[in-house]
């Protein structure tokens, strides 16, 4: 006789089931309560640029392109107008100071310096002969006086014996006034003739004194067209290079005109343009480098250019100790310009994520997890390459750098 056989209601593959499903409940039940209040993003690691925070060398700075120019040029002008004669060198030559380049041609101006020079001579020849007039009217005033002086001593012992022979009365009283009376004529006739010789010394004195001024005028007007002259040779001021040279023969060039340029190359500067956004903290003597040729090479401030245009100002930089022989005129270069000295400071790499927090948070991975949270940071200074950080971050702790316009405000990245 069959028995029938009851179905057991808790078999062990239902009980197995059903563990493994209040596993799973529990399971999300638990993630959902670890992560109450936080958002998260899945996100591909090799999408990723990481930089792992470290103590080192931070130095403010930043690039600025700069060309090669002669460390000093000269313009070399025409002072006097003229036709080009002949040309002794050609455009590109090495030249030393006072070496002719070329020569100029001005009737006009010889044609007055040999009027001036005629000029001069004739006033030397008056010169001359008023010199000898006046000599010879001072000889003639002095011979006068030696006269007059002959003339009272003698008078006057007649008269001494005249008034000895009226005391006796040899001679008659009217004799006697009559000598008396030429006495003090001869007299008053010298001092007369003293002071006229005064006078007539000191007015030789006067016109001598302003015909030499004339002749001196005159012959500093001749030593200037005489200069002018001497003009019409173009000199190189300094050592260097010839540039610019385009005059032909038989070309008339204007006074004042512009015919070339020196070029000192004994050493070179290098002018930089800087942005705007640093004109406060640019000084003379500030230093910056570049490498060329596997070496580098120190360069300093001399000169600022305060003119600002489109959005820059320039800078002469003159190098400190040696240059590279090899570096030619017009060569650009990119050159460190240095905002501070080295220092020790916490370094994290220059990123794109910076334009999404400003600075203010990173997402730094969590070891235990590799998630990568979102935490409040504080940077300092930068340069091309590091930002300092100030706080919320510590050396071997390893942040996301890379943009973060794809992850919106998520709190945590999970890292696939």
């Amino acid at each position: 006789m069959d028995r029938k056989i009851e179905k057991k209601t808790w078999t062990w593959q239902r009980i197995t089931i059903g563990a493994v499903i209040i596993a799973a409940v529990a399971w999300f039940g638990w993630s959902v309560y670890k992560d109450a209040g936080s958002s998260k993003l899945n996100v591909e690691t090799e999408r990723l640029l990481l930089d792992t925070v470290r103590q080192g060398v931070f130095q403010e700075f930043i690039p600025v392109t700069g060309v090669v120019l002669p460390i000093r040029s000269v313009v070399i002008a025409i002072n006097e107008g003229g036709k080009v004669e002949e040309k002794f060198v050609e455009d590109g030559a090495m030249l030393t100071a006072g070496q002719p380049i070329l020569r100029l041609s001005n009737p006009d101006l010889q044609l007055t310096y040999l009027n001036q020079e005629a000029d001069i001579v004739n006033q030397i020849s008056q010169i001359q002969n008023m010199s000898l007039l006046r000599d010879q009217q001072s000889l003639n005033l002095k011979e006068t006086m030696l006269n007059i002086e002959y003339n009272i001593a003698l008078v006057g012992k007649r008269l001494e014996r005249n008034r000895l022979l009226a005391a006796d009365q040899v001679i008659s009283k009217v004799e006697l006034e009559e000598m008396e009376v030429e006495y003090q004529n001869l007299v008053r006739r010298k001092a007369l003739l003293k002071k006229t010789i005064e006078k007539d010394s000191l007015s030789s004195e006067i016109q001598e004194q302003q015909m030499k001024n004339s002749l001196d005028l005159m012959q500093r007007n001749l030593e200037i067209t005489r200069q002018s002259l001497d003009n019409l040779v173009a000199k190189a001021p300094i050592d260097g290079q010839l540039s610019g040279l385009a005059a032909e023969l038989g070309e008339s060039i204007s006074r004042g005109a512009q015919i070339a340029q020196i070029d000192d190359l004994s050493t070179f500067k290098v002018r930089v343009r800087i942005d705007e956004f640093y004109i406060s903290r640019v000084f003379p003597e500030q230093e910056g480098s570049f490498l060329f040729a596997g070496k580098h090479y120190r360069l300093t401030i001399k000169k600022i250019y305060p003119q600002v245009a489109n959005g820059a100002f320039e800078a002469d930089m003159f190098f400190v100790g040696e240059f590279p022989t090899s570096i030619k005129r017009g060569q650009t270069l990119s050159v460190k310009l240095e905002l501070s000295a080295e220092e020790q400071a916490l370094l994290l790499a220059r990123g794109g994520f910076y334009q999404k927090t400003g600075g203010n948070w990173v997402y730094v991975i969590d070891p235990s997890t590799g998630n990568a949270a979102k935490r409040e940071i504080r940077l300092g200074r930068q340069n091309p390459n590091y930002y300092e950080v100030l706080e919320g971050l510590q050396p071997g702790e390893v942040a996301i750098t890379s943009s973060y316009d794809n992850f919106g405000d998520k709190d945590v990245l999970v890292l696939k």
